[in-house]
């Protein structure tokens, strides 16, 4: 022991331990913040089954082609899903903007921007369909520019805000409030799905752009105004996460990129989001083309679809804070390889309707579940090995990894579909699903993929190390 550790007798002096600063929090909603902070992960949940509607692309894409082509101007398949692949591919590139903004501005402004960027897109996206005729193929250029730029854009700006005040609000079960948050954007096609079906029939395609885009404008606008984040500091009570510790995990994206965990982190990302974006952009198209449904039916199988795609955020999100995120990853690539395989029998015309219709439910359940999963995996694990002050950054540029994947697996699914399941000539569609065998080359890739992503997650998706201090120089 040190001469000035010990008093005038020669004893030891008494160790100071500086008590931990409590910082308070007002009452949230006329509760205790530590049950009315549980009202914020609800008002995200409800953000994100209208930012979810992306997943009902599906829903849309046969009679957006019906529809252009009486107007002139007939697409492809691989062009009918390009709006959708803008969307998630902006979506993906204005997140990491936006997270550098809310920590440094009132998290309203930031939410209310781009709240009004998905409703004005999906406003223009319907004047663009109804004005086919006047607008010719400019009509479907404003469509991908509306649609996938400013409404994918705008989900890009809005996502990142409720995801970061579950993460502020609910240090002590981030996983789960994170899951429970994005739970509604997984949900959102089961609500939003039969909702558009409904419309499109009732009314028409532009009318249903129409309708959905004022709607969510109203309901997403309302929602900015009362979100906020706790006091920087506050924790609930109860909460035992060591300050220390949590303040040495803190790192910068200068930092993070720094990391193995981060590549391995974002590598499975890609892995999870490719297998499930996938999914979702075929679902419609192979449940008629390959497995024989009618328009309703397939319409209800998106429906299923979207239970799994849901609850697999809280679960996973869970699962991340009980199991680590190595395992919980894991769990998910046990998902993807379970749902291309199961897609084998699927493609057996002797098997019958019925076992083929079971394979084909149960394999996209497991590629919907694992995408849901993994949005809350990633999120999860970005603050767990990062640190969560800089989180609304960091896992902005960890969401490249879906924005990646969005455009790898639909650009995947569409040059199937237009080069092998459809005939076409000089660019046309000369007759469509000539061979739906076809479909089965993409559960091939999944299933590589997810054995790689386990190995990856395996020995690399771990936290990293502390950086070493170094020793302080002897004058």
């Amino acid at each position: 022991m040190a001469e000035n550790d010990r008093d005038a007798k020669g004893e030891p002096r008494p160790v100071e331990v500086l008590a931990e600063q409590v910082v308070t929090c007002p009452p949230v909603f006329g509760m205790k913040p530590e049950a009315g902070r549980w009202t914020f992960i609800i008002l995200g949940l409800v953000m994100n089954i209208c930012l979810g509607t992306v997943y009902s692309w599906s829903v849309f894409t046969k009679d957006l082609q019906v529809f252009l082509a009486e107007g002139g101007w007939p697409i492809t398949s691989t062009e009918a899903n390009m709006p959708f692949l803008v969307f998630l591919a902006f979506f993906a590139a204005l997140m990491p903007v936006a997270g550098r903004f809310f920590n440094r501005y009132n998290p309203k402004i930031i939410l209310l921007l781009g709240s009004i960027l998905v409703g004005l897109g999906w406003l223009v996206a319907g004047y663009a369909i109804s004005n086919v005729v006047a607008l010719g193929r400019n009509s479907f250029y404003l469509l991908v520019a509306a649609y996938g730029v400013v409404a994918g854009g705008g989900v890009g700006i809005v996502y990142g805000g409720p995801i970061a005040c579950s993460t502020k609000w609910c240090p002590d079960r981030k996983g789960f409030a994170v899951g429970s948050t994005v739970l509604g954007f997984g949900v959102s096609a089961a609500i939003t799905a039969p909702l558009a079906t409904y419309l499109i029939k009732a009314y028409s395609v532009p009318s249903t752009f129409y309708i959905l885009g004022g709607s969510f404008l109203v309901i997403l606008v309302l929602i900015s105004l009362i979100m906020r984040f706790p006091p920087a500091g506050w924790k609930p009570a109860g909460c035992t996460l060591p300050a220390a510790s949590a303040a040495r995990n803190n790192r910068t994206t200068r930092e993070m990129l720094g990391t193995t965990s981060f590549y391995a982190l974002w590598f499975c990302f890609w892995v999870g989001s490719l297998a499930g974006l996938m999914a979702i952009g075929i679902s419609k198209p192979m449940g008629m083309g390959y497995i024989g449904l009618n328009t309703n039916d397939a319409t209800l199988v998106i429906i299923a679809f979207a239970i799994p795609n849901g609850l697999g955020r809280p679960l996973f999100g869970w699962l991340t804070d009980r199991l680590t995120p190595r395992y919980a990853a894991i769990l998910s690539f046990v998902l993807i390889l379970v749902g291309s395989v199961g897609m084998l029998p699927a493609g057996n015309t002797g098997l019958g309707m019925t076992v083929r219709l079971i394979c084909f439910i149960f394999s996209f359940c497991c590629l919907w579940m694992c995408l849901g999963g993994w949005l809350a995996i990633a999120p999860t694990s970005t603050t767990t090995f990062f640190g969560p002050k800089n989180q609304p950054n960091n896992y902005g540029i960890m969401f490249s990894a879906y924005g990646i994947g969005a455009i790898a697996g639909n650009l995947l699914s569409g040059y199937v579909k237009d080069n092998f399941v459809d005939q076409m000539a000089n660019g046309k569609l000369v007759k469509s699903n000539v061979h739906p065998e076809a479909y089965m080359y993409i559960f091939y890739v999944t299933l590589v993929l997810a054995l790689v992503g386990m190995l990856v997650a395996y020995f690399a998706m771990k936290p990293p190390k502390d950086p070493v201090q170094k020793p302080p120089v002897a004058k």
